[in-house]
């Protein structure tokens, strides 16, 4: 037997409310099935970016004072012969703020003084010497900082001039997009001028207020005395780093009687740390478009179950007048598919809405149109799948029982 569109449209107007229904259903499933799935990719590419750290063998620890008798600079430096001359330790350095975490500070980078013109927001890390060796970076251009410009700053003078800097790649390129940044003077802050002397491939700094890139970091030629407190920053030898770790622990917590260890990160667990609310809101979004597309393929059952058992005596009628099994099966596919149809067709206006309120509230990408050619196949399939048991069930009706039942 062949289909056509009227038995159709007419076998839908005996039950539209369910039809209507469903179909909101299946508009509503694709516009969150879609932009779920969008923001999901979004989230795992986001924490598929490399870190340019090794943060499988690097630790941090937080160092502070426990009275006025504490003296930074004197317990750093001893802190950082220890750590340096320890087997197994790459390299060390101290430092005031953590790679991947909220631990550390931004400043504004620019080319003018006083603000003026564009600005970047960059994190910003002090380091000395042996800097780019602890963070495992390396300068694609210029060279490091030399022992005459490391900079102590103390209580007496916060604010000395800083002369040189080492920026990233990324930072480079957005303060001087269209030139070398090397041997450029920029401004810090505003008002502190500064000369790049250095640039070295991307890395992640601290993570603060999710401002600019990720890779925005600049390093201060600074040794930071002025608080009560410091971050030590150790990278060791492949597979040590959980032994030297627990040995630092031990030695710095005892050495010193004014200090405190306060917490000692390791750059790994900083990174699970720093994904935790992508990875948390992909595996929500991720469950949240599952149930919705078992509630969606449950409504679909039911209506086919339904319409199966109000339609038995003119599914007999139709297998009394030689329709064959398979027929039937393709007439409640069919059915199931102008359902869907009609669903996809509000579900893709619907989509498009929601993405668009997310790329102007929430900065979200703007969806791809081919989210919404996958998203539709994805539920058009599952759709036909909750179709088929009820269109077989139909399928089994002999033709002398549904006529009995007049």
């Amino acid at each position: 037997m062949t289909l056509t569109s009227h038995p159709l449209l007419r076998a839908l107007r005996r039950n539209p409310t369910g039809a209507v229904l469903i179909a909101l259903q299946i508009g509503i499933t694709l516009a969150i099935l879609v932009n779920a799935a969008a923001i999901v990719t979004h989230a795992i590419r986001k924490m598929e970016r490399p870190t340019g750290l090794d943060t499988r063998d690097t630790f941090a620890m937080l160092v502070g004072g426990l009275s006025k008798h504490f003296n930074v600079y004197s317990a750093s430096s001893e802190d950082l012969a220890y750590l340096r001359h320890l087997p197994g330790v790459a390299a060390a350095g101290v430092t005031f703020g953590i790679p991947l975490t909220d631990n550390g500070g931004d400043l504004t980078v620019g080319r003018s003084p006083g603000g003026q013109g564009p600005t970047v927001t960059s994190a910003y890390l002090p380091v000395d010497r042996q800097g780019l060796r602890t963070l495992d970076v390396h300068l694609v251009a210029g060279r490091n900082f030399r022992a005459g410009e490391i900079r102590v700053l103390s209580a007496a003078d916060p604010h000395p001039r800083i002369g040189e800097v080492i920026v990233t790649q990324a930072l480079a390129h957005a303060v001087f997009p269209h030139r070398s940044a090397l041997g450029q003077s920029i401004y810090l802050g505003g008002h502190t001028p500064a000369t790049i002397i250095g640039i070295t491939r991307n890395f992640m700094g601290p993570q603060i207020g999710g401002e600019g890139d990720v890779y925005d970091t600049v390093l201060l030629p600074e040794v930071v005395t002025q608080y009560s407190m410091y971050d030590l920053l150790v990278r060791t030898q492949p597979g040590k780093r959980d032994a030297i770790l627990r040995e630092a622990t031990r030695h710095i917590g005892a050495a010193d009687p004014n200090a405190v260890i306060g917490y000692t990160p390791t750059l790994s667990h900083a990174k699970r740390l720093m994904y935790s609310g992508l990875r948390n809101l992909a595996v929500f979004l991720s469950f949240l478009t599952v149930v919705m597309l078992a509630l969606c393929c449950l409504g679909i059952f039911g209506l086919g179950t339904f319409n199966v058992a109000t339609r038995t005596r003119q599914i007999g009628i139709r297998r009394a007048l030689g329709a064959r099994r398979r027929d039937i099966v393709a007439l409640f596919l069919a059915e199931n598919a102008l359902t869907v149809a009609a669903g996809a067709i509000f579900g893709c206006v619907l989509a498009l809405a929601i993405g668009q309120w997310l790329t102007d509230h929430d900065g979200v990408a703007r969806l791809d149109p081919w989210y919404l050619l996958v998203g539709f196949a994805v539920l058009a399939l599952t759709s036909q799948l909750a179709a088929w048991q009820p269109a077989r069930r139909a399928a089994t009706i002999s033709p002398s029982v549904a006529t009995r039942t007049v």
